[in-house]
């Protein structure tokens, strides 16, 4: 089974950063041909698009090592569950929602993808956690602040990412925060922060979820560690006393 998990997650990895890899030619391509004139034709992509797609691959084959850095250089190691979640979440997210168009396509196809990536930040905050709390053994954490911890960080990790989008949409001219429908028409007033304002809340309710279940895991965890440990106890004062 193990063997099956392994190889599973190395062709995993390969086809995600190959279907990242392979489309850009074709993307610098259709950019260099394509033309600013804004057509408003749903289906028509402008060069925005095709440069919202390059940077989107390009970020993805950089992102898809992220935890292969943090084992390297911070001694995190992603457990292969998560890992194989992560490289999942990276393919709906670029390649399916931006190069296939499953944002406009598939319904809540974005924030579907919010609350997976919430879900998987916080459980990457608890694995954060357990790690400083190995390189540092003095230190006993209460299961609330840890939970606290994950949820704090998985929150802040989903507000970075709004802040990249925001960033780049000025920068480039971009439509990641999809303030412009498919047809380019620009949304005004609320409508314009409807996007940027549900994720944040998606993110907050997914980490607040993964706070939870983590908080309780860690709970259920220590009752039965101080049932043993006490059984522990107990066993060896009974051998003392027989002896």
């Amino acid at each position: 089974m193990k063997l099956f998990i392994k190889k599973f997650k190395k062709i995993a990895y390969w086809f995600v950063l190959l279907s990242f890899i392979i489309p850009i030619g074709y993307l610098v391509y259709r950019i260099t041909i394509t033309t600013n004139i804004n057509i408003k034709e749903i289906g028509y992509r402008s060069r925005a698009d095709y440069l919202l797609m390059l940077v989107q691959c390009l970020l993805g084959a950089i992102v898809i090592h992220v935890p292969h850095f943090l084992k390297k250089f911070f001694k995190i190691e992603v457990s292969t569950p998560l890992y194989i979640m992560y490289i999942i979440f990276l393919y709906c997210a670029i390649f399916l929602g931006e190069v296939r168009s499953f944002y406009y396509r598939v319904p809540h196809w974005d924030k579907w993808l919010h609350g997976f990536s919430a879900v998987m930040a916080g459980f990457l905050g608890f694995i954060v956690v357990d790690t400083l709390n190995e390189l540092h053994r003095g230190i006993i954490l209460s299961p609330v602040f840890v939970a606290i911890f994950a949820f704090c960080f998985a929150v802040s990790i989903g507000v970075l990412w709004e802040i990249y989008e925001y960033t780049f949409d000025g920068i480039l001219g971009l439509n990641m925060q999809k303030f412009l429908l498919e047809d380019g028409t620009p949304l005004v007033g609320r409508s314009a922060l409807d996007d940027t304002m549900k994720d944040i809340i998606i993110d907050v309710c997914g980490s607040l979820v993964t706070a939870v279940i983590g908080y309780i895991a860690i709970k259920y965890r220590k009752n039965d560690d101080s049932k043993q440990e006490r059984l522990d106890i107990s066993t060896n004062e009974n051998i003392t006393m027989i002896v």
